[in-house]
């Protein structure tokens, strides 16, 4: 009986929905025919039935305009946001171009400095980059990226954008090691201007080396100029080294114009002085016309 009954709930059920469909096919050809047909009085009809339904049809557009809106406005957050994601991507890769740029633009304006050094006419120099420092207390030096094959020899002195740093005390095929004026080791013949005193400056592991063994009467005063004298051919003479100063007690130093700080380049220089006397002076040769005098004319000769 129940399943009769539940048959019977069916059936009714699909004939409602057979007549509301028929319904609405039905009113939809009336509307099509109302709307499609040219008419005077149906145009009258259509245009009633469209005013009875304008205020249904504004209220249900109002929420559909407002859900249209917010549909549209999440659509534009959500581009922005991508655009968002983006920018900061695009800004992060600014930021380290930009990086990139100020570290090409100081090395660039050390390499620049460099150029400040006036070196002699003779001497030419090959420009390395300090990759390596291996300071101490008792030792401080500093390798440099070029070697023998670019002809640096040992002993070659080496100077960045202010004066003298150091010199070759090692050399292999593609590095060279640097022994810096503050080691312990260091001695350098130079000289004190104005009044071209003599003196050794001498590494003692501070920043500002002692000058000792100094020549002369003339007086020392603070910030008078340090140059390399030349003595000893190993150095190139007139390269800038530091001002003096007077310390507690009267002891002498030097503060030195090379920058140990940010020591990234140096230029080593081929320093190759010719001292060899090859030829006798004009007051030794032989006069025009005049027979060379020879060991063997000598032999024999009277005594006068």
């Amino acid at each position: 009986m129940a399943q009769g009954q539940a048959s019977a709930e069916k059936s009714l059920t699909r004939l409602v929905h057979r007549i509301f469909l028929g319904i609405a096919i039905i009113a939809c050809l009336v509307l099509l025919v109302l709307w499609r047909t040219d008419n005077p009085r149906l145009e009258r009809l259509r245009m009633g039935l469209v005013d009875s339904a304008t205020p249904s049809m504004q209220w249900v557009s109002e929420p559909t305009q407002v859900i249209w809106n917010l549909a549209r406005d999440y659509e534009e957050f959500v581009n922005v946001y991508e655009q968002n994601k983006a920018l900061r991507k695009e800004i992060q890769s600014l930021r380290a171009w930009k990086e990139t740029a100020r570290s090409l633009e100081e090395e660039n304006a050390r390499l620049r400095r460099l150029n400040n050094v006036r070196v002699a006419s003779r001497t030419t120099f090959v420009t390395g980059d300090v990759f390596a420092d291996s300071g101490g207390p008792f030792l401080q030096s500093a390798l440099v990226n070029v070697g023998r094959e670019d002809k640096i020899v040992d002993g070659a002195a080496a100077v960045d954008g202010a004066g003298l740093v150091g010199r070759v005390v090692g050399v292999g095929e593609r590095a060279s090691r640097l022994l810096l004026l503050t080691d312990f080791s260091s001695r350098v013949p130079v000289v004190i201007q104005p009044g071209a005193r003599r003196a050794v400056l001498a590494g003692d592991g501070t920043r500002a080396p002692k000058l000792i063994f100094l020549d002369g009467s003339e007086p020392v005063h603070a910030g008078d100029l340090i140059e390399t004298s030349g003595d000893g051919g190993v150095f190139p003479p007139d390269i800038p080294v530091g001002q003096v100063l007077v310390a507690p007690g009267g002891t002498l130093r030097v503060n030195l114009l090379a920058d140990y700080s940010r020591l990234e380049f140096v230029r080593l220089l081929l320093f190759n002085p010719n001292t060899e006397i090859d030829t006798p002076g004009g007051l030794v040769g032989t006069g025009i016309g005049e027979k060379e005098v020879t060991a063997d004319d000598l032999v024999g000769a009277p005594d006068n």
